[in-house]
């Protein structure tokens, strides 16, 4: 099976500013020009309803696979105004003639069918010029409540067909949505959809809550809440709404929690008397480990996905800077050396690289760099910046951006790790301190 993007990536011609054109055994093709790459020009016309009740459904579902895959920058849609040929039904022959004069490369069609709260999609992707069935032909079923998601994985598996990557649309984001004036933000945890959609909240906005973190399986969101007036780690089941607090001890404040890639135990930062030091802790006994020991202040730990190493911010060396330990702690080594300083690193889930927020000469960046600390890259610029989080695949990344002033808000961005695709993100209020979970099971 032939893969458009392989590699899509990254580094190759955006960073050395090379035109590359991606090696292909047929018709369909991306081409990175300096950094720049031709979108995919695909159809995806209205899926066909099998049964009276699936009408409602089969043009929304097409449209939001048509949402996930433009909003990528990877691929653009030929509109329905310039389509020839109509899909009539899921097994007609298709007329490849038809789709060649509009220039559509690729082409999705899709049946939905309804019997009673169950709904089922087919579909069905094509290489047009090649006139042959690509592999991705499935069948997914669920609730009629949860179009959407089938929608989304319908996405995920062209996306990972055409580009040989993994998919990242059918997954969440957990955030702090905050609404109110600049001087009196009222804050509490929402989920979404990665896309903005289906916000749920969380928690009310009777206390502080910052930087939630998702489990390696999506079911427990970790965050800090000031409920009890000063710092305190809870872990939130997501799917009852169940919470509990894992306590740090009296007369410590616990922040900046994150899991472990096990699941089974945390990572945070401690303050006591007056110093702050990493601590991991066993969430089923409440056994914790002192990692750090120092009078510098440690904080914002994030796990490698092996769950050996840990990256986490220090000022030991007198400015904010980015270092790397073992899991069980012991010696750092020191991997930020531009100017500026260095903060809430975040490894990827590839493991090949670390984000970051940078703030240097009056400006905050997004930033990624290899785990050694080379090739360090900005891809954003602005008066704040701040907390980059994965998507599941690695390729994009979502950060919070400040507006300046004292009506300025906080709002959602993504960005490609090329520096390429920067959009923001729809939420029905100011919203923050974004964690991107993993794809849904």
């Amino acid at each position: 099976m032939r893969k458009i993007l392989a590699a899509l990536l990254i580094g190759a011609a955006a960073a050395a500013g090379a035109s590359a054109a991606m090696a292909q055994d047929g018709p369909l093709r991306i081409e990175i020009d300096q950094g720049v790459i031709e979108p995919l020009p695909y159809a995806v016309p209205d899926f066909v309803p099998e049964t009276p009740a699936a009408a409602e459904y089969a043009a929304q579902i097409a449209r939001v696979i048509a949402a996930d895959l433009s909003g990528t920058g990877l691929f653009r849609e030929v509109p329905a105004s310039a389509h020839i040929s109509k899909v009539t039904g899921f097994d007609n022959a298709v007329k490849y003639a038809d789709w060649k004069a509009v220039n559509a490369q690729a082409l999705i069609t899709g049946a939905v069918s309804v019997n009673g709260n169950r709904l089922t999609v087919r579909f069905r992707g094509y290489d047009v010029f090649a006139e042959r069935a690509l592999e991705s032909a499935l069948e997914f079923s669920g609730t009629t409540d949860g179009w959407r998601r089938m929608a989304h994985k319908v996405a995920d598996a062209i996306y990972s067909e055409i580009t040989g990557e993994s998919g990242y649309f059918d997954s969440r984001v957990v955030y702090v949505s905050e609404s109110g004036p600049k001087d009196d933000r009222r804050k509490r945890l929402a989920i979404m959809d990665y896309d903005g959609a289906n916000v749920q909240y969380l928690t009310n906005s009777a206390s502080i809550v910052l930087a939630p973190r998702f489990s390696p399986t999506g079911d427990r969101v970790l965050y800090t809440s000031y409920e009890s007036g000063f710092p305190q780690i809870h872990v939130l089941d997501v799917g009852q709404v169940q919470r509990k607090v894992l306590s740090s001890g009296d007369g410590t404040m616990s922040f900046a929690p994150r899991f472990a890639p096990d699941g089974r135990t945390v990572v945070y930062s401690q303050t006591q008397g007056g110093n702050t030091d990493l601590f991991s802790m066993d969430i089923a006994t409440g056994a914790k480990t002192r990692l750090t020991s120092a009078p510098s202040i440690e904080t914002a730990p994030s796990f490698s996905p092996d769950g050996a190493q840990i990256v986490f911010e220090s000022d030991r060396s007198g400015s904010q800077q980015l270092y790397v330990m073992p899991a069980g702690g012991g010696e750092a080594r020191r991997i930020s050396f531009g100017q500026g300083r260095y903060g809430t690193p975040v490894w990827s889930p590839r493991g090949d690289m670390i984000a970051f927020t940078k703030q240097n000469k009056g400006r905050f960046h997004i930033g990624v760099m290899r785990t050694d600390g080379s090739e360090e890259r900005l891809l954003t610029a602005s008066f704040l910046d701040e907390g980059p989080t994965w998507a599941p695949n690695g390729r994009v990344i979502m950060f919070a951006r400040e507006s300046q002033g004292s009506t300025g808000r906080a709002l959602l961005y993504s960005v490609d790790i090329t520096g390429r695709n920067l959009k923001p993100v729809k939420t029905p209020d100011g919203a923050s301190d974004p964690a991107w979970s993993p794809l849904q099971q």
